[in-house]
Parts: C-alpha cells; sequence; structure tokens
C-alpha cells in the first residue's frame, strides 16, 4: 500500500523553515553551476559562429593556429588559382589573404590593457565573411591606415571611437567604421588593410598568416582540400573554417566546465548534508507517525518511496529557484582571455534550454542522494520500540 502523495507535501508544509534552508542551499549550488555552464557555453557559442561551413581556412602544415603559419604570396596564388571549389566573381578568386598581429589597448570598465586581435584583410574581405556588416561609417580604402572595428571593441575599448585616431604600431590610424560579425569572436577584432598593417609592424610584405576561401560550394570542399593536397607547390593545410573555429573553442570551453563541476560538486556535498539533516531531523520528528502507518498496512519499501519523494519535491524547487536566478546573466556580455589565440574576446553568458535541463537534473540528482540514507533510515524504524513512546 502506498502512502499518499498528499501527505508528503503537508509534512513539507509543517516543517517549512528547515524545507526552506535545504531548497535555499540546493538553489545557490545549482545557480553558481549554471553560471558557468552558461559562460563555457556562451564562449564556445561566441568562437565557433566566426566560422562558416562554406569557406575553407588554409594555413602552413603543422601550425594549430594563426600566429603559428605563415604563407607566401606565391602559395596564396596557387591556392587561388585551384580549379575546383574556389568561389570566383568578376574579380577573381572570392578570398582574403590575412595577417594577424597583437596590440595592447585599455578596457573602458577597468583601465588596464588588455591584447587586441589586429587582423589585415583584404579588400573584399566581407564577401568571403558574408555575415559582416557594416553598421557605422565605412569599410576602409586600401593602402591607407584606416580601421573598422567590430561592435564588441566600440564597447569595450576607451581607445577606439568612430572618428577617432589611433597610435600603434608606429603609425596613425583612423577608425572609419563599426561592423557586426553576428555575435562572434570577430566582433572583438581590430581590421585594417593588411599591406598596411604588415608595413607598421614591420613584417615581410606579401607574406600571411592565413587564406580564408570562399567555397563554390559547403559540399566542394573535400575537392578543394584534395586538390591542395595533390600540389607539389604547396606545404599547406586545410580545414572547414567552422571546424577551425569549433576547435579553437575546446580549450577555454573544457577548463570553464571542468571547474563548474568541481565548484559545483563542491557546493554539492554542503547542500546534500543539508538536505540530509533536514531529512533525518524529519524522521526524528515523525518516528511514532511512521511507526504508526507501519503498524497499520504500509510496507518499508512505501516509507523509503515517501521519503525520497520529499527530498525530490525539495530538490525540484531548489533547482527551479536556481534556473531562475542564473536567468538575468542570459545575454550579459562579460570578457575573457582566448587561450588559442592570447586576445581578449568579449562574449555572452548563454543559458539554454539544455543548460536548464541540466541544473533541473544535477538539483534532483543531489535530492536522490540527499534522500536514500534518510528514507532507509526510516524504513528501518522499530515499530514496537516507537509505539510505546507514543
Amino acid at each position: 500500500m502506498a502512502i499518499p502523495l498528499s501527505y508528503s507535501l503537508r509534512s513539507l508544509k509543517v516543517r517549512w523553515n528547515s524545507t526552506l534552508v535545504a531548497v535555499a542551499g540546493i538553489a545557490g549550488t545549482v545557480a553558481v553551476f549554471l553560471a558557468l555552464l552558461s559562460l563555457a557555453h556562451g564562449f564556445k557559442a561566441t568562437v565557433v559562429a566566426s566560422g562558416s561551413p562554406d569557406n575553407a581556412i588554409v594555413r602552413r602544415t603543422g601550425a594549430t593556429v594563426e600566429l603559428d603559419s605563415s604563407l607566401t604570396l606565391d602559395q596564396v596564388k596557387a591556392v587561388e588559382d585551384v580549379p575546383v571549389g574556389v568561389a570566383r566573381s568578376k574579380d577573381g578568386a572570392i578570398a582574403s589573404p590575412e595577417v594577424v598581429v597583437f596590440g595592447d589597448f585599455p578596457l573602458k570598465e577597468t583601465g588596464t590593457d588588455a591584447h587586441v586581435q589586429l587582423r589585415g584583410v583584404s579588400a573584399n574581405v566581407l564577401q568571403v565573411r558574408s555575415s559582416v556588416k557594416i553598421i557605422s561609417g565605412r569599410f576602409f580604402k586600401s593602402g591607407l591606415n584606416e580601421l573598422i572595428i567590430g561592435n564588441n571593441v566600440a564597447r569595450t575599448y576607451s581607445t577606439f571611437d568612430l572618428g577617432r585616431t589611433v597610435q600603434f604600431g608606429g603609425a596613425a590610424w583612423t577608425v572609419v567604421g563599426v561592423f557586426d560579425a553576428g555575435g562572434s569572436a570577430f566582433d572583438s577584432e581590430v581590421w585594417a588593410d593588411s599591406s598596411a598593417l604588415a608595413q607598421a609592424f614591420r613584417r615581410p610584405q606579401n607574406v600571411f598568416q592565413s587564406l580564408t576561401v570562399r567555397l563554390s560550394s559547403a559540399d566542394d570542399y573535400n575537392k578543394f582540400k584534395d586538390a591542395l593536397t595533390a600540389d607539389p607547390r604547396l606545404n599547406v593545410q586545410v580545414d572547414r573554417e567552422s571546424d577551425f573555429y569549433d576547435k579553437q573553442s575546446r580549450e577555454l570551453t573544457r577548463t570553464l566546465v571542468i571547474v563548474g563541476l568541481v565548484v559545483g560538486l563542491l557546493m554539492a556535498i554542503g547542500a546534500v548534508l543539508s538536505a540530509v539533516n533536514t531529512m533525518y531531523s524529519t524522521i526524528s520528528e515523525r518516528a511514532r507517525e511512521i511507526a504508526a502507518m507501519r503498524a497499520i498496512g504500509f510496507g518499508a519499501g512505501s516509507v523509503v518511496l515517501s521519503f525520497l519523494f520529499e527530498a525530490e519535491c525539495i530538490a525540484l524547487v531548489g533547482g527551479i529557484l536556481g534556473c531562475l536566478l542564473v536567468l538575468p546573466l542570459n545575454g550579459f556580455v562579460t570578457g575573457a582571455m582566448n587561450p588559442q589565440t592570447a586576445s581578449h574576446l568579449a562574449f555572452a553568458f548563454h543559458v539554454s534550454p539544455v543548460v536548464l535541463l541540466l541544473g533541473i537534473a544535477f538539483a534532483l540528482f543531489m535530492g536522490l542522494v540527499g534522500g536514500v540514507l534518510p528514507a532507509a533510515r526510516a524504513a528501518r524504524t522499530r515499530i514496537s520500540v516507537a509505539l510505546r513512546e507514543m
């Protein structure tokens, strides 16, 4: 015979003060756990959004990041001349050979310097990355010391404003435009003409870190890659751009997830102990009730299920409250150093439905762990002893 669920719910209501303590512990644990997960999710989403399956990125063989790579102009021309896979316009291959360097600029909030990735691009980069749109000002003119900045750069750094002159690389640069890259990592970059940027940083002319190519079709990627591999003039590796940026996101994402798990588990120990204490206290107060229920025919299994149900109710309410606490973080923009590029990257917390479900599952797991031992103890209550105390 099963104990009515209404009995368990009334029990939680009667002992509301100890129940609230357990709920608060679980809610706090879930909120911290979800905050770290949504941070990792937001970082990954920002970096992965930088890549398009319609593009391929070409680097020197063995280079794990763009900074490790170098391509000569002859190699760039050889790639652009590949007969298969490269999208073309009336002006030739739709591709952007790019120079990547760094500059240190002060953050608005703290005044301390942070690494900004400066990307030298070609004049047709907006054809290569069609998701990038100029939202203020205009595109830079080739050969001039002009900059266009991602919209996160405009919000994050005190140095960059539309129309302002910025000093770096031994030269004066004018900010002529602001672009929106759809929430990708490019929003945290500064773009300039590749030849002008290379000259300012005393880089060899006609040497690039990478070449991003617009594919004639996403399905042509393998043909394009095979054509480059078969060319004896080239010593390059090719990745689909979306895959390349997915790999770039893994290190920090993994670190944030591990930190979230460690912190979450440490806090979970305290939350579980609070729930166990609450349930043990309930058992002590209800020993005679339990004995009476056993005496009138409720089995040990029913008692166990009743106490587990109470523990899971506490956990569910705590989990829901924890989710509600973390929801205001969704879309909140923060920043961190990308360990792959060593540059400061602005990204937003991303509290997705999957993250929220993980929070609820984590809370229910804590409730289960916290309820098992007290439920087993309640089931072992000796009927005769408890009844003599009535």
